[in-house]
């Protein structure tokens, strides 16, 4: 009876620690900073900074040095690429005379420098074609041919459709505030016109996007992840979840990088199955199982060792304050093991493939064969409902696919740039909150792959979306996959111009 008391007594026990945890946890997220920085940061940062010295001191034979600069205080320059004009102040030469009575001469200039901003300017392209007729025989009459446009008896040219496109796929402004801003411009374009040209262009773009996603998956290094969005009229109820998938080249040294996204009404992995059907490689994704149906001799899932860091973060958030301060902690003690790790990536940034691969054998190895075990050492010492016993089991559950980037120095060390890639479509998604159709999501996955291309590619956007809507049409309506090749981003460098 005294055992069974005692049972109970602790089950209680474990699970008001649970609760207590969410909830301090949960104050965190809600008004928390949503940095993952720890309390320690700067012994943790400190730790880092010795780590790279002394990599410094070892790494001779590399000649690889780690240069601090402090930086010079005052603004950046501007840009010498901006057009430039100069106003110059001269005295009139009647004030050319000093007051002793000799005459000035120019000693010098000061110059400074001022930002003029013009605002977007709307013209009208009038265009004329001329008939020609034969007297002798009227034969009929002759137009001069006027190129393809982009959309067929639209007033829409390729420059303005661009303009749209990257105003709501990159800087994430809503149609109907777009309609707002054309209204100050004396153009009266509905959010119900822009809105049928976003979908035109998704047309005409998409067999351009096709053959970007048969080029990505010949690629042998690949990352993905994915986010929810809201999608009103797919024969579900509102309030279910419909999902954005991001899949984009993932090696250190990608030669054509690509960003592709696709709509799917679930998160199911059978969706990221058929994407990638045909890819053989190293896939590098997060610790969502819906990825598991994808590992194969083919296919070699690698693990984000950020989203096991992660865990051990909101570990150390969900402790009481005065518990955070204590740096022999679980969590913290654990934290610090990550921070050794990243600290080698961050020495290894610059060097080629088959450096880094050796570096991280001879380097990372080691610290990760600690981690592991320590994780074992710790992981019956923990409740398994617990945050630290969560995180400890999924970085354990995680281990084969977190420690596969070692035998590869083409692979990153965790999952982040295609967070990053992601993260424009979630700030959009927080200011147009929804898509009207399935059609709409499925536009939406396509130009934003193609803004996140050339983004990815080092070109402006809108000068590359506004050269592909207005050659692509000149192709006409049958044509092979391979003659789109001339489009694509890595091969359009002296024609586009780069972002800056």
């Amino acid at each position: 009876m005294v055992l069974d008391y005692q049972s109970t007594v602790d089950q209680l026990q474990e699970k008001l620690t649970w609760y207590e945890e969410q909830f301090r946890l949960f104050q965190h997220q809600r008004f928390g900073a949503s940095s993952e920085k720890c309390p320690d940061q700067m012994e943790l940062f400190n730790e880092a900074e010795s780590i790279l010295d002394a990599l410094k001191q070892e790494e001779t034979d590399l000649e690889e040095t780690v240069s601090y600069q402090r930086k010079k205080p005052g603004r950046k320059p501007l840009s010498r690429h901006l057009p430039r004009e100069v106003v110059r102040y001269e005295l009139p030469e009647a004030e050319r005379v000093c007051d002793c009575g000799h005459a000035l001469h120019e000693a010098g200039e000061d110059t400074s420098e001022q930002l003029e901003i013009i605002p977007a300017q709307i013209k009208l392209i009038e265009h004329v074609q001329v008939k020609y007729a034969c007297r002798a025989c009227e034969n009929g009459i002759i137009n001069a041919p006027k190129p393809a446009q982009p959309i067929p008896r639209s007033f829409a040219s390729a420059s303005l459709l661009a303009y749209i496109i990257v105003a709501k796929f990159m800087d994430s402004l809503p149609l109907y505030r777009q309609e707002t801003i054309f209204k100050r411009l004396s153009i009266d374009l509905s959010r119900a016109t822009l809105s049928i040209w976003v979908l035109k262009s998704a047309e005409l773009l998409a067999p351009f996007y096709d053959r970007l996603h048969e080029l990505l998956i010949l690629q042998k290094i690949l990352q993905a992840d994915e986010t929810t969005l809201n999608v009103i009229q797919d024969g579900r109820e509102t309030k279910s979840k419909s999902y954005m998938w991001l899949y984009q080249s993932g090696g250190h040294e990608a030669e054509c990088p690509i960003v592709l996204y696709e709509y799917q009404a679930t998160r199911a992995g059978a969706h990221a199955a058929s994407f990638l059907q045909g890819f053989s490689g190293h896939l590098q994704v997060d610790g969502y199982a819906g990825y598991h149906a994808l590992a194969s001799d083919d296919c070699l899932l690698v693990g984000c060792m950020a989203h096991a860091r992660r865990k051990f973060d909101e570990a150390l958030k969900a402790l009481p304050k005065a518990s955070r301060k204590n740096k022999m902690g679980m969590a913290q003690t654990a934290l610090r093991k990550f921070t050794r790790l990243y600290a080698f990536e961050k020495q290894f940034k610059d060097l080629t493939i088959e450096q880094r691969y050796l570096l991280r054998q001879e380097k990372c190895k080691p610290l990760l064969d600690d981690l592991k075990q320590w994780c074992d050492d710790h992981v019956t010492r923990t409740a398994k409902d617990s945050t630290i016993g969560k995180a400890i089991r999924y970085t354990l559950n995680q281990w084969s696919s977190l420690i596969r980037y070692i035998d590869d120095g083409n692979i990153h060390i965790d999952n982040n740039a295609a967070e990053r890639r992601i993260k424009p479509f979630v700030i959009g998604r927080k200011n147009w909150l929804f898509n009207q159709t399935p059609r709409g999501a499925n536009a939406s996955a396509l130009l934003y792959s193609l803004v996140q291309t050339a983004v990815a590619n080092n070109l402006e956007p809108f000068d590359y979306l506004k050269y592909l809507l207005t050659e692509l049409p000149k192709l006409g309506r049958h044509y092979e996959p391979e003659a789109l090749d001339q489009f694509l981003p890595w091969n359009l460098i002296e024609k586009v111009k780069p972002l800056k």
